[in-house]
């Protein structure tokens, strides 16, 4: 028997991992009715849920439905800053979550596409997952100026970005894309236009720092790589495969144009705080949640390597709740108390937000609720789920 010994603890420890990990027992087709299990089913507490959702519809966004005005008046402190994309008006709070791939629960309009902001940073990330996964990037801490060589990393300064600091968003990067400067993006409080001009820069990897402008570098940068318009990218390895709808579009701004192989193609944005962005339903941003949730893998295909995610969902040394362009629930300025700390999410302008728990096996998309409420509501859905 002791000669078994090794071999028993070996099995043991599988069927733990086996049990422990997310079991996801459904995938949506296309163009069907998400099947739909009632919180009984899954040993949920129905009161704690329906309040959780009550609390989503009872706390909507308190900006604009008009996202025009609801942009010009959330960034009115960026110099020069003005509308470059499209917008879209939206709709009222809607939502869903998800259940071992079932929903549990859901409210508004969940086909309604609108504007995600921010979140299509999450998606901008996948992309460039998807290119070191098929090995048109070798890693993610090469030189992008071995990459993109004409003249976007040439600086002595710029010529230090990687990838991966692009993707953590402590690039520094220095420079100016589609008429947008990055120093205009998100200035300090402190200062004056001259102070943002000639500031010192800090070394790529030393410090985390929100800028639209250097997402759109990486964009840009991306779509050198590829050579085919990104949301073309993103449609064939991902949303098609995991069954997405037909309605969501990915625009850059009116003039962010470039020829590459003699083709005239659109760089675009991983936002929407100038416009553009994606434009989805919440149905299709929980799908993608899904897959994340399942580690990249839709049924028994692997769309996106587990590599990927795993290093998107690490933490970053200058910001310990930010990965690759997916926030994290780790002990820093963004942590939701009372929450599971297994969990990472994309974040909008507007309370967009695809939020992945590994604890619960849970994917939770909500729409337009205000931002400073999303950590009450986990907070009440863990209740109900726990």
């Amino acid at each position: 028997m002791k000669e078994f010994k090794p071999y028993l603890s070996v099995i043991f420890v599988f069927f733990i991992h086996y049990f422990l990990a997310a079991q996801i027992d459904y995938f949506p087709e296309r163009h069907t009715n998400w099947e739909e299990k009632s919180a009984s089913y899954f040993n949920i507490n129905s009161k704690y849920l329906t309040e959780a959702i009550n609390f989503a519809k009872d706390n909507e966004y308190s900006g604009s439905r008009d996202l025009r005005i609801a942009i010009l008046k959330g960034f009115a402190k960026e110099p020069f800053h003005e509308i470059l994309g499209p917008t879209k008006k939206r709709g009222g709070p809607a939502g869903i979550i998800i259940k071992d791939g079932f929903i549990i629960g859901k409210w508004g309009d969940t086909k309604r596409v609108d504007m995600t902001f921010s979140v299509t940073k999450s998606f901008l990330s996948t992309v460039a997952g998807l290119a070191i996964d098929q090995g048109l990037i070798k890693d993610d801490t090469d030189l992008v100026k071995d990459y993109v060589w004409d003249g976007t990393f040439n600086s002595n300064h710029n010529s230090k970005i990687t990838w991966q600091h692009l993707l953590q968003q402590n690039s520094d990067w220095s420079g100016e894309l589609w008429g947008c400067k990055d120093w205009a993006d998100r200035p300090p409080k402190e200062g004056d236009l001259d102070d943002w001009k000639n500031r010192t820069f800090k070394e790529p990897g030393t410090f985390m720092e929100y800028n639209d402008v250097r997402v759109n570098v990486l964009a840009y940068s991306l779509l050198q790589v590829w050579r085919k318009p990104l949301p073309q990218v993103l449609k064939n390895n991902i949303m098609d495969k995991i069954g997405a709808s037909t309605t969501w579009r990915w625009f850059g701004y009116d003039d962010a144009w470039t020829t590459i192989d003699g083709i005239q193609m659109k760089s675009v944005t991983g936002g929407g705080h100038s416009g553009g962005g994606i434009f989805i339903s919440t149905e299709d941003m929980a799908r993608f949640g899904l897959l994340f949730l399942n580690e990249g893998k839709w049924r028994n295909q692997s769309i996106i390597s587990s590599n990927w995610i795993k290093k998107a969902t690490m933490s970053s040394k200058p910001n310990i709740n930010y990965g690759y362009m997916w926030w994290l629930n780790e002990k820093g300025s963004r942590l939701w108390e009372h929450v599971s700390d297994k969990i990472f999410y994309a974040a909008g302008f507007g309370g967009n937000f695809i939020i992945i728990d590994k604890k619960h096996n849970v994917v939770v998309v909500t729409r337009w609720l205000e931002p400073k409420k999303v950590e009450e509501f986990m907070q009440k859905l863990t209740k109900a789920l726990d």
